[in-house]
């Protein structure tokens, strides 16, 4: 993830009172399983742009000394972030956790503007691949498709909301104590689907913006 980019996200960067320090100084890398690892890289390069980096390979797991030949790839995501994956020809046939719904487990990847997020889904729908969206979550748009390993990707871009950002880290405490207790969506970030919703990025009638 990179380093904060609004004023919200900011404090949200801060510790909650008796928390410890934090001593993550960002993701280094998250890495996944592949199919095939050239197709892989090919994949990301040709629909997304990202530069394939490095490539490590080896016949025994380095931390843990089992005989289990990989090929690990590592690939740019953007802004000092890095997205890899191991393919393991050896082992059992890759599968996804069948208890829990395809819509869970993804990755999102920022994009610069909603034109990006227009074009690179026009691309991926021309080039024969199923895409969800957008989805307006109120502070982010957002695409959804799957990679050729059936890892679900979603392409995103800021709604640019400091403002709801804020809001929702005041009411971060109060939320998940009360899901913790029943289980039951809490109510508080209602008004993120109020249709009247005030945009302050806006400018008002008159204001001279």
């Amino acid at each position: 993830m990179s380093q904060p980019t609004s004023p919200s996200q900011a404090s949200i960067a801060s510790a909650r009172p008796g928390q410890r320090p934090n001593v993550a100084r960002g993701i280094h890398h998250v890495a996944y399983r592949c199919i095939d690892a050239k197709e892989t890289v090919d994949w990301y390069e040709r629909h997304l742009g990202m530069t394939f980096l490095l490539a490590f390979s080896e016949d025994k797991v380095p931390s843990t000394g089992e005989p289990d030949p990989y090929m690990h790839i590592f690939l740019d995501a953007g802004r000092g972030n890095v997205l890899a994956f191991f393919e393991l020809p050896n082992s059992p046939t890759m599968g996804l956790d069948p208890n829990t719904p395809a819509w869970v487990q993804h990755l999102a990847i920022e994009v610069e503007s909603d034109a990006v997020l227009a074009q690179t889904k026009a691309e991926l729908e021309a080039a024969g691949i199923d895409v969800v969206g957008p989805t307006d979550h109120t502070l982010f748009r957002s695409i959804y498709f799957f990679d050729p390993n059936g890892h679900r990707l979603e392409l995103t871009v800021s709604a640019q909301r400091a403002d709801l950002e804020q809001r929702l880290f005041d009411l971060r405490g109060p939320m998940l104590d009360e899901w913790a207790e029943t289980r039951r969506a809490p109510q508080h970030a209602r008004f993120l689907h109020d249709p009247d919703l005030p945009d302050p990025t806006l400018a008002a009638p008159g204001d001279a913006r």
